[in-house]
């Protein structure tokens, strides 16, 4: 099964970033760091809000 991307915003600046919902290594916000996603596994632990799925398979 193929994942999409999502657009996530940071819980402490609100910058949006997009990310593949099952990503195999930890993601941090560009703009302060904060890690914004863990991986599982499978799909990723997400810390802050999706705002939207650019790409659903």
């Amino acid at each position: 099964m193929a994942g999409s991307f999502i657009t996530v915003e940071c819980p402490d600046c609100e910058n949006e970033q997009t990310l593949f919902e099952k990503a195999a290594s930890e993601v941090s916000c560009a703009v302060c760091g904060h890690t914004i996603a863990r991986p599982t596994g499978g799909k990723a632990d997400i810390e802050g809000e999706v705002t939207a799925v650019v790409e659903a398979r």
